[in-house]
């Protein structure tokens, strides 16, 4: 099993120029800790994580502290970290790709590695997807780390993916779908029963689907999308 065979491929991503407000609220909208920033021709150029935007909150607290502010040291590169109001003022830069051929260990360990929690995926020079820790969970339970995905079983589900996507009224950005010879997890959050019962049908009369297994869970009670 491959990065393919597991990433998530409807990737919310912000541009160089989008504000600090609209990511974040794009992260509470989404339920997502961070975004790929790309360039005009699709390329990742950064990631802005919620940790980036925590550390300005932490920051404006501290500075509040005349104390503290004895003891500080100027760094302009971490001024502007901490100030920037655009995706490539605050962003980390040049993050760590891979290829949709990477398999679930060698990402683990990269992950492991970097200590990171996500990682583009990419092909061409254009972002394509990502993979986070859940997604390798997800991809562990399913198959193990020396399982090899099929063309069958990414062609499965893509045509489940589209099918959520074009008839369900069901976000699909929220699902993750993982096939492994033809058996299908369905992971993610859905608002109720009848959207957890819509994608598992959609999954079920997907040709070439052996079983289903529904592990969708529900959007917490209060959750207000921003």
């Amino acid at each position: 099993m491959q990065a393919a065979d597991i990433m998530t491929r409807n990737v919310i991503t912000v541009s160089r120029d989008s504000e600090v407000r609209e990511i974040a609220s794009l992260l509470l909208e989404h339920g997502i800790s961070a975004v790929p920033v790309l360039g005009d021709a699709g390329q990742v150029l950064g990631i802005v994580s919620e940790g980036d935007l925590i550390r300005r909150v932490e920051d404006d607290k501290r500075s509040k502290s005349w104390w503290l502010r004895l003891f500080a040291v100027n760094d302009p590169a971490e001024y502007v970290k901490t100030h920037g109001r655009r995706a490539d003022e605050i962003m980390t830069p040049d993050p760590l790709t891979i290829g949709e051929d990477m398999s679930l260990a060698e990402i683990s360990r990269l992950l492991e590695k970097h200590h990171i929690k996500r990682v583009p995926v990419v092909s061409s020079g254009k972002l394509v997807g990502i993979v986070s820790r859940a997604n390798l969970l997800q991809g562990f339970a399913v198959a193990g780390q020396e399982t090899q995905g099929s063309v069958d079983d990414r062609e499965i589900r893509e045509a489940i993916r589209k099918e959520i996507d074009v008839n369900t009224g069901v976000p699909v950005d929220r699902i993750n779908i993982i096939v492994s010879e033809g058996r299908v997890e369905l992971w993610g959050l859905v608002e109720n029963d009848k959207q957890s019962m819509a994608v598992r049908v959609a999954a079920e009369n997907t040709a070439g689907v052996k079983d289903v297994k529904n592990n969708l869970g529900y959007v917490p009670r209060g959750y207000v999308a921003a």
